[in-house]
């Protein structure tokens, strides 16, 4: 969306963006942005209990270097996509990992059920067993696979943040700041 705007008779046209993003991004995207020649406009909060804001910022459409401040622009973008993939890969995961192993458990549960009904109170007894591991064990492996990935995945964001900054530092040297 882009617009005009006249100041006395000095005519600045400006354009627009507006963006949606999660409120633990919010700052980091209100910091970022005005490195790429962009000031907040105004900012759209949500009722409590959304974890999103609208964001909407200006700025003057004759910039200087503005293809390399839109490259740069770009690249933070990724990056942050980047993050948020790599911090939602250590919840899914895991929860992969748990719901499998509850799955099994549910199925021996079942064949445990199935046996009892049949009148083989052996074979109920040994599906029962691994069974309620089956329920048990996911809460614990839930836990350690989400250590394990956040371990994992730590430096990889920590390198993108890493990445942002050095992105804003070179979109602020082109502004001249």
């Amino acid at each position: 969306m882009e617009a005009t705007i006249a100041n006395g008779n000095n005519f600045i046209g400006y354009e627009y963006r507006d963006i949606t993003v999660s409120r633990e991004k919010e700052s980091l995207y209100t910091d970022a942005y005005q490195n790429f020649g962009w000031t907040l406009d105004s900012k759209a909060g949500f009722p409590i209990g959304f974890v999103s804001t609208n964001l909407k910022f200006k700025r003057d459409r004759k910039i200087l270097n503005k293809a390399e401040l839109t490259r740069l622009q770009r690249q933070f973008d990724a990056c942050v996509k980047d993050i948020e993939s790599l911090e939602q890969s250590k919840n899914s995961s895991a929860f992969i990992v748990a719901l499998t192993v509850g799955i099994i458990g549910t199925a021996c549960m079942a064949g445990a059920t199935f046996s009892f009904l049949g009148g083989h109170i052996l074979a109920c007894i040994i599906l029962a067993v691994p069974a309620f591991v089956g329920w048990i064990l996911p809460y614990f492996l839930y836990n350690s696979t989400y250590a394990k990935r956040t371990q994992k995945v730590a430096p990889l964001i920590e390198s993108k943040y890493d990445e942002i900054y050095e992105v804003c530092e070179r979109a602020n040297d082109l502004l001249g700041n």
